[in-house]
């Protein structure tokens, strides 16, 4: 089956997906979007108003912000693959719960192996979490102390690099932490270019960045 029939198949099954107290409140799962060949994915936690009304990830004011971190980093939104560790709105925008997120693990894992990713850009403390520590074997010490390291971990198979950051929203609510997440993002760019112009003449890869 190609990609994108294993796409379909997978937003067929978010969409009937009953597993957990939360389709209940929503009005459009959001499986995810973006490229399904993508070298960098993020993993954000929960929809919020806009994504549940439009059933699209990051639409809202942390999603623009998220597009401008990308800008900064030299990337385009429609170039990385965007999802979260839950696919619906919790009740008044409240965190996803530990029993959400594992509900919805067939379907975020499914994604991955998917996508299969080189990168995983984390975005908060739950999806950093679920990744490291639940899937990767990892131990998770919250996102402050996390935030900016590299971790080298097998995933469902697959040998990726994970990067913990803050959600958007966080520096949103907090602007003190914008300086640090708009620095990550920058130094990620200029770490991509590095790699894009070696690939052309060593046949780099975005992994090594991360070597």
């Amino acid at each position: 089956m190609d990609k994108s029939s294993e796409w379909l198949n997978i937003v067929e099954a978010v969409k009937e997906c009953k597993e957990c107290p939360l389709h209940k409140f929503r009005k459009n799962p959001v499986p995810g979007e973006g490229s399904l060949n993508a070298e960098v994915m993020l993993i954000g936690e929960a929809p919020g108003r806009r994504e549940d009304e439009t059933g699209r990830p990051f639409v809202g004011a942390a999603g623009k912000y998220l597009n401008e971190l990308l800008s900064k980093a030299g990337l385009k939104r429609e170039d990385v693959f965007i999802t979260n560790v839950v696919k619906c709105r919790p009740p008044n925008n409240r965190d996803p719960k530990p029993e959400e997120i594992m509900k919805c693990s067939r379907h975020t894992n499914r994604i991955i192996k998917l996508i299969s990713p080189k990168v995983i850009v984390t975005l908060g403390n739950h999806s950093g979490r679920y990744v490291i520590e639940y899937l990767g074997g990892g131990r998770w010490y919250g996102v402050t102390r996390a935030r900016g390291k590299v971790h080298d971990l097998m995933v469902l198979g697959l040998r990726v690099k994970v990067l913990p950051t803050y959600h958007p929203a966080a520096a949103l609510y907090n602007p003190k932490l914008k300086g640090n997440l708009e620095m990550e993002y920058v130094r990620l760019g200029e770490q991509v270019t590095s790699v894009n112009s070696g690939r052309r003449s060593k046949g780099r890869t975005l992994l090594d960045y991360f070597t």
